[in-house]
């Protein structure tokens, strides 16, 4: 694999660890802030919705760009706003800075994958973008226990700048190793062609299993530290052991279904979307054990991210003539099930059901985006049987 990608999964990791760090800190934000769990997360949310809106606005004003001066720019961006978040002075300031850095998210991952693809030829793309989105998955094994180890020890905000260093060298070596788009690529489409490729079913057919898996996922994850602590019984300081467990399957699941994808992709994406549930119906009665939390929470984060790579995949491949917007609206289908799934864990919580019993909207969630996968397979076997 080209050295270029490496340097992109850095980037990731850098981008995903700032997304997801929230969840590590999350008590230690509420309680420098004054605020409750419910509210403090609510900087999930704001973020996966700004994601979501400002995503598809930039890409369609950075259509023409040079991708690699794009994604230099953008990270350049994600740098400030990761010092701005260190030194918030209040919840609302830091609030501001997640926002600012979340505008340029989607349009970073929707650049940085379709970059990605472009260095290999079109057999290897599953395996090209289980390394991209690896950065993410690694995020998840060690960015955000090690960030949320630096909160617990140091404080929050010198997670923020920790954050903002390693994306300050992610864009340097981005900046050095990323190839140019070659002539004539994916980046010479123009907005009405990229904007016909959202048509497809196979594409927007596919943000539906996207949102609808990761609103079944948040509504855990967003309040797993908490769970961990007031259900399974876990000390505070040794919740970054389970976070590196989670992780570790997460990192699993994403080489797996890259690599799979690229054998049989649509196969591959239903057995995992039902292969999810089945790990959230085992994480149900494992919450207050904490020897079966790990093995549980391990599963759930394999196969909880196994769908990535194969369904970015489809997406691109549907869209292979015009990506960019579609790539780009890959993250805004992410974070509106992030947002909802943030949201709809606040309110599972302040309804009185427990941190205990969430794990069941991801169980409903998964069968339903199977669902949908299952019916987007058909139509497009029908139709290819209807052109032969």
């Amino acid at each position: 694999m080209p050295i270029a990608l490496l340097a992109l999964s850095l980037a990731v990791f850098s981008v995903g660890t700032a997304e997801l760090i929230i969840a590590g800190i999350l008590p230690n934000l509420s309680a420098d802030f004054g605020i409750d769990i419910p509210t403090a997360g609510l900087l999930v949310t704001a973020y996966a919705v700004a994601v979501a809106i400002g995503g598809p606005i930039f890409a369609m004003l950075t259509t023409r760009l040079p991708r690699k001066q794009l994604i230099v720019a953008v990270m350049m961006l994600f740098v400030v706003g990761q010092v701005l978040c260190a030194l918030a002075p209040s919840y609302g300031w830091l609030m501001a800075a997640r926002i600012l850095v979340a505008c340029g998210h989607g349009l970073f991952f929707g650049s940085g994958s379709v970059a990605a693809a472009e260095l290999v030829p079109p057999n290897r793309r599953g395996a090209a973008l289980s390394i991209f989105l690896g950065g993410f998955a690694v995020a998840t094994v060690l960015g955000v226990p090690i960030g949320t180890t630096v909160g617990n020890a140091l404080g929050w905000r010198w997670s923020f700048a920790a954050i903002g260093a390693i994306a300050l060298v992610a864009t340097i070596l981005v900046a050095v190793l990323l190839p140019p788009s070659p002539a004539g690529s994916a980046r010479d489409a123009g907005l009405r062609a990229e904007i016909r490729a959202l048509s497809r079913q196979q594409v927007y057919l596919a943000y539906v299993v996207i949102g609808l898996v990761m609103t079944g996922a948040l509504a855990f994850t967003t309040y797993q530290v908490p769970l961990l602590i007031h259900v399974t019984g876990i000390a505070q300081a040794w919740t970054p052991v389970y976070l590196v467990l989670g992780g570790i399957g997460t990192a699993v699941g994403v080489y797996a279904g890259g690599r799979a994808a690229d054998w049989r992709l649509m196969p591959t994406l239903i057995v995992v979307l039902i292969g999810q549930a089945l790990t959230g119906v085992l994480l149900l009665p494992s919450v207050g054990s904490p020897p079966a939390m790990m093995v549980s929470l391990f599963l759930w984060s394999a196969l909880g991210s196994a769908f990535d790579a194969p369904v970015q995949a489809r997406i691109l491949d549907a869209a292979r003539e015009a990506p960019n917007l579609a790539a780009t609206l890959i993250s805004t289908a992410f974070n509106i099930g992030i947002a909802l799934g943030a949201w709809l864990g606040g309110l599972w919580i302040d309804a009185g059901l427990g941190y205990a019993t969430l794990p069941l909207p991801g169980i409903v969630a998964s069968l339903m985006a199977a669902g949908v996968a299952i019916v987007s397979w058909r139509l497009e076997r029908r139709r290819r049987l209807a052109v032969a």
